[in-house]
């Protein structure tokens, strides 16, 4: 298949277009390039070779762009809550309306396939005990997750025969990726074992977080592009496995047990009522082929074999391009984007 991956030059980006060249797709990328400062390390097990990218705005992008392709995978937004609640209409403008026109014009070029990466955050607080599923009601919080809702309605109508949408609703994604992320919970968590030997909650940690490897995502991708029309059409699919439910307390437990001598303790109860189990029975029973080959502990000694290898020190850890909002407040106080986060230059 002809492929246009969004946001190639992102956390997830990175992995998913070798990923998917190594699948046999030929890959173009598109990225308005907010990130290309950080790069932690390089593997070419994981990155062997990058696709030709186009640099842009998926708010101006063309339809000549988009003419003979077979598919789009859509990552490019603002991606965290943090950085959608700096700016709740710009947000607004970028993940919902520049979407929804993406794959208004992706319809109109005639492409067959747009998998878009939604987000289990949608769910937002759950109430009772049992895992949400894909046919539970939304409840989303930020401005971030309110936007993956109207994103998947919206390009969900857009649905024909001849068009067919897929919304992968991610877990929180953790694990190692060379344009690394880490205001993601895992990733954090291991960073600070790793430069400071200990992890102080500042609260207990009881809130509930689904987490899927960022190879894990990319596996779901690969399979939805290439599975039975009648699978995937218009489908929403949360992308995790059922034994990747963890309350944040356990997710520091699992952490400070990989990094000898991490020493760990919790806090009061927290202000963040963010709180959700979610179930995956779908994914595993409709989507032909995926199957997670990553849990936690697995990710956690990952990240400490690379931390290791490439001397992780807290400067790094802690510098604005592991960190999408510093980063952008960064690109943006430097006069190198405007207001609404275009390039100045």
């Amino acid at each position: 298949m002809k492929l246009l991956v969004t946001g190639v030059e992102g956390y997830i980006g990175c992995l998913l277009a070798p990923f998917l060249t190594a699948r046999g797709h030929e890959v173009v990328g598109f990225d308005t390039g907010y990130y290309r400062d950080g790069w932690l390390f390089s593997d070419r097990t994981l990155v062997p070779d990058f696709p030709r990218t186009i640099n842009g705005d998926i708010r101006e992008i063309q339809p000549d762009l988009l003419r003979g392709l077979d598919a789009v995978v859509h990552l490019a937004e603002l991606s965290n809550d943090p950085l959608g609640e700096n700016d709740p209409e710009l947000t607004f403008q970028i993940n919902h309306q520049a979407s929804v026109r993406l794959a208004t014009l992706a319809k109109a070029a005639g492409v067959k396939r747009f998998v878009y990466t939604s987000s289990c955050s949608v769910y937002g607080v759950a109430d009772g005990a049992e895992p949400m599923t894909e046919r539970s009601p939304v409840n989303p919080q930020t401005a971030y997750a309110r936007c993956k809702t109207l994103v998947e309605r919206d390009v969900a109508a857009l649905a024909t025969p001849e068009f067919a949408p897929t919304f992968l609703r991610n877990a929180t994604a953790y694990g190692a990726s060379p344009r690394m992320r880490f205001d993601i919970v895992l990733n954090n968590l291991c960073g600070v074992a790793c430069t400071s030997g200990k992890i102080a909650m500042t609260s207990d940690g009881t809130p509930w977080r689904p987490l899927v490897h960022v190879l894990d995502i990319c596996e779901a991708v690969a399979c939805a592009l290439v599975a039975p029309q009648d699978r995937i059409h218009a489908e929403v699919f949360n992308v995790g496995h059922d034994a990747d439910n963890y309350q944040v307390r356990e997710i520091a437990q699992i952490v400070a047990g990989v990094y000898p001598g991490c020493e760990l303790s919790f806090g009061p109860p927290g202000g963040d009522n963010r709180s959700y189990r979610v179930s995956f029975a779908k994914i595993h029973e409709r989507l032909p082929g995926f199957r997670c080959a990553w849990d936690a502990r697995k990710g956690a000694r990952q990240l400490h074999d690379v931390f290791e290898r490439i001397g992780m020190e807290r400067a790094t850890f802690e510098g604005r391009p592991f960190t999408r909002l510093k980063q952008l407040k960064y690109l943006s106080a430097s006069g190198q984007l405007d207001e609404r986060l275009f390039w100045r230059y």
